[in-house]
This record gives structure tokens, C-alpha cells and sequence, in this order.
């Protein structure tokens, strides 16, 4: 029979992996893994941020991701750098900030380790119901701007003169992110969020015939990868976090075998 722990963590492993399978599709069709990255590291401070006024973590991560994003927004309209200058200079430098805030908060001691790389084996069951009530907020809101989100990503322009506010479907999309990266955290840690986005909707892409389901395979694929992550950490006793990631990364290597299997 399966410890509760480990049951624990499947459930929470595959809530995030449900919900970055078609966040993920657009992170892939847009090309923001850069800004994954970047929202990702500010959730360092976004920790570091709720511990200093003492308020929600979950919401502080939000509000960090969510103010970060903007203020690349506003610094892209200045055109005084190009945007992946933009997206180093703020990925690294969040990420040093929200380092040095927690080193600084008086008698706080911290699981550095389990903020970067994870640590899903010590979720509790309120982390597990969190996860799944954020997935399925995030899937409700992506499902009713389904239609807008794929017209601006296609073409923007097209979508601005059919009546589609690009604005607040953009805002949308980055708020989820923001939801999706505060709950990740507990799963593959901020250095990996990103890949759990990005490696299971490449993956599907080489399969999927239409945008639904590149965004149902990229669920199926990132369950998968959570899956065989924690069947190798429980059997070699490696970091969950890294394993379901480089279970991610070897089903991509999978497809890519089999696509080239079958030309």
C-alpha cells in the first residue's frame, strides 16, 4: 500500500501537472520560456516578501510575479532594451534579491534548497487541496478565454480589429502564470518551474494535431513525468524535484526517438 506521503505527492505532482499542460502550450506557441524563468526566480521574492509583512506566501508570490511582469511591460514600451536583455537583468537580479531578503530576516531559517529544487514529499494535505483549487481556478479561467488567448497569440493584430482586448487576455494569461508558479513551488522548486511548463508541451507538440489537444497531451505528459520522477526517487532515493524534471526531459527524448523513427 502507498504511504500517505507519497499519495500526498502524486496528488499534488499531477494537480500542477494538469493545470501547466495548456498554460504551458501557450508559454511554448508565445516563446516565453524566458519569462517563465523570470517570474519564476521573483518567486524567491515573493517568499521573502511574505515573510518580511508576515501575509500569505501564496498570495506574496502572486503579487511579485504579477508586479514583476508589469514592470517588464512597461520597460519593453521604452524600447531601451531589447527583451531578453530585459528578462536577464530581472530574472537574476529578483533572484539575488529575494536571496539576500531571506539571509537578512532576523532568526528565519529556510529550506534554500527546498525553495529552489522543491520538495514535494513533505506536502500536507491543505498544500494538495490548495494545488488543485488553484488548477482548477486557472483551468476554468484559461477554458473562457480559450478562443481570445489563441487569437492573439496567432495574430495580434487581427485580434485587436475582431474586438479582443490583447490587454486584458494578456494580463490573464500572466495572472495565471503567476498562480501557476506559486503553486509549482512546492513541487519542482523555482529553478525548475519552468521546465515542467515548457519540456511536456514541446513534447506533445511533436503529436498533437490542434491546439486542444497539444494542451491535453502536455497534461497527459506532465503526469507522466511526475509519475516516473517519483517511482525514481522512491526507488534511488534522488531529489523529487529534479527527477520528475529529467523524467520530463527523457520522454521529449522519447518522442523525439519515435518521431524520427517513424520518417
Amino acid at each position: 500500500m502507498m504511504p500517505e506521503f507519497m499519495l500526498l505527492a502524486l496528488l499534488a505532482g499531477l494537480g500542477v501537472a494538469l493545470v501547466t499542460g495548456p498554460l504551458g502550450a501557450f508559454v511554448v506557441w508565445r516563446r516565453m520560456a524566458y519569462f517563465g524563468d523570470t517570474l519564476a526566480h521573483s518567486a524567491l521574492l515573493g517568499i521573502a516578501v511574505a515573510l518580511w509583512s508576515a501575509i500569505a506566501p501564496g498570495f506574496a508570490v502572486t503579487l511579485v510575479c504579477l508586479t514583476l511582469a508589469l514592470a517588464l511591460l512597461a520597460l519593453q514600451h521604452q524600447h531601451a532594451l531589447a527583451t531578453d536583455t530585459l528578462l536577464g537583468i530581472l530574472s537574476h537580479t529578483s533572484l539575488a534579491l529575494g536571496l539576500v531578503a531571506l539571509y537578512l530576516i532576523p532568526g528565519a531559517r529556510m529550506d534554500l534548497e527546498g525553495l529552489l529544487f522543491g520538495d514535494l514529499l513533505t506536502v500536507t494535505a491543505a498544500d494538495t487541496a490548495t494545488i488543485w483549487a488553484t488548477a482548477a481556478l486557472v483551468l476554468l479561467l484559461m477554458a473562457r478565454l480559450w478562443r481570445p488567448l489563441l487569437s492573439v497569440t496567432v495574430h495580434p493584430d487581427l485580434a485587436r480589429v475582431e474586438g479582443v482586448n490583447a490587454t486584458a487576455v494578456n494580463g490573464a494569461l500572466m495572472f495565471s502564470l503567476a498562480l501557476v508558479i506559486a503553486i509549482a513551488m512546492k513541487v519542482v522548486g523555482v529553478l525548475l518551474i519552468t521546465a515542467l511548463l515548457v519540456i511536456p508541451a514541446a513534447t506533445s507538440r511533436r503529436f498533437a494535431r490542434g491546439p486542444e489537444a497539444m494542451a491535453v497531451l502536455a497534461s497527459i505528459a506532465g503526469g507522466l513525468a511526475v509519475i516516473l520522477g517519483l517511482a525514481a526517487s522512491w526507488q534511488w532515493d534522488t531529489p523529487v524535484g529534479p527527477s520528475i524534471v529529467l523524467s520530463a526531459g527523457l520522454l521529449f527524448l522519447v518522442s523525439l526517438l519515435r518521431r524520427s523513427a517513424g520518417r
